[in-house]
């Protein structure tokens, strides 16, 4: 889904920003260009981010277990 159409830039975008070690709003508009031009997609493009961090996290503090296999959730 689209979340700024000015800059043409999808969640998608937004969460693999997140895995290439975006953590602040700056951090899309630098790399982005999220929220540069009109900045009606700002509270979106924060809530995208946010909840991404938020999957990131939970993520990293989940134990693996030698030998297990593991299914991505979405």
């Amino acid at each position: 889904m689209y979340i700024c159409i000015c800059k043409a830039v999808t969640d998608s975008a937004i969460r693999e920003a997140v895995c290439q070690g975006a953590c602040r709003m700056r951090d899309l508009k630098e790399g982005l260009g999220v929220s540069a031009q009109c900045g009606k997609c700002a509270c979106h493009a924060k809530a995208v981010l946010e909840e991404a961090l938020s999957k990131q996290s939970v993520m990293q503090s989940i134990p693996l277990e030698p030998g297990r296999l593991y299914e991505a959730t979405a």
